[in-house]
């Protein structure tokens, strides 16, 4: 496709992620009901991560369920659920075949039981492969998450671990969930909504933002390559000036 050709192999960012909107409004736009638009999204999820792998992408994180999921719909819940768990079993031969390595973030723990089993067993089965770490944001949120850190790096310096005097940037890098990648280059929202709905506040501090109308059962890697292309077409000045760039 030519829209790869013309992507630089030596700018690649080195993290997208990815807000996966639009299955609910696709489903209703066909008259079908919202399961149908999250099933048929699971396509667009393969599409993805192979085509990330191919050209070289090396962490790829998609945002899979969000804690304020959970107050949805019970019958869309464990849909969603079920879902989870039948396409990480579909999907192992993919991750496989790609040398891809799955990781979770978020609070696992709420996970059905069923889904958890599932989720260790592709992790444990994949964690020696070395292209690309494909991480799936469960039942995560970014408030929480920053909470959770809070908690933690406090606990250290009430027993004297650490001085809260001299607490860094790594320091909570190192209690964040994904303290074993590195920070978003590019995030991706998909259906035309301009948020960041919870998602990865710290982790972004200095991404790229692209949205795109397209909701997400119908992305394609031709949208992907768009959005990188889009992203090696802006000056990335982390707070520098324009000269001091060049």
């Amino acid at each position: 496709m030519e829209l790869f050709h013309n992507i630089d192999k030596e700018r690649l960012p080195k993290h997208i992620a990815i807000i996966m909107d639009g299955n609910g409004r696709w489903a209703k736009n066909k008259g079908l009901l919202r399961v149908a638009g999250h099933k048929s999204g699971t396509k667009s999820v393969r599409e993805t991560v192979e085509t990330c792998a191919k050209i070289g992408i090396k962490n790829l994180t998609l945002f899979a369920f969000s804690t304020e999921n959970w107050n949805r719909p019970q019958i869309e819940v464990k849909t969603l659920m079920k879902l989870l768990v039948s396409s990480l079993r579909k999907e192992i031969k993919t991750l496989q075949d790609n040398n891809i390595r799955l990781k979770a973030i978020g609070c696992l723990d709420s996970l059905p039981q069923k889904a958890k089993e599932e989720l260790n067993e592709v992790m444990q089965q994949t964690a020696e492969n070395t292209m690309m770490t494909l991480t799936l944001a469960l039942s995560y949120g970014s408030r929480e998450e920053l909470l959770s850190v809070t908690k933690k790096i406090a606990l250290l310096a009430q027993e004297n671990k650490i001085d809260p005097n001299k607490i860094t940037e790594q320091d909570i890098n190192d209690q964040l969930y994904t303290n074993f990648m590195p920070d978003v280059d590019l995030l991706i929202r998909t259906s035309g909504e301009q948020r960041i709905s919870n998602f990865l506040l710290w982790q972004i501090a200095y991404a790229e933002l692209y949205f795109t109308q397209v909701l997400w059962p119908d992305f394609r890697k031709e949208h992907l390559a768009e959005a990188i292309l889009n992203y090696q077409n802006r000056e990335r000045r982390f707070g520098k000036t324009s000269e001091q760039i060049n």
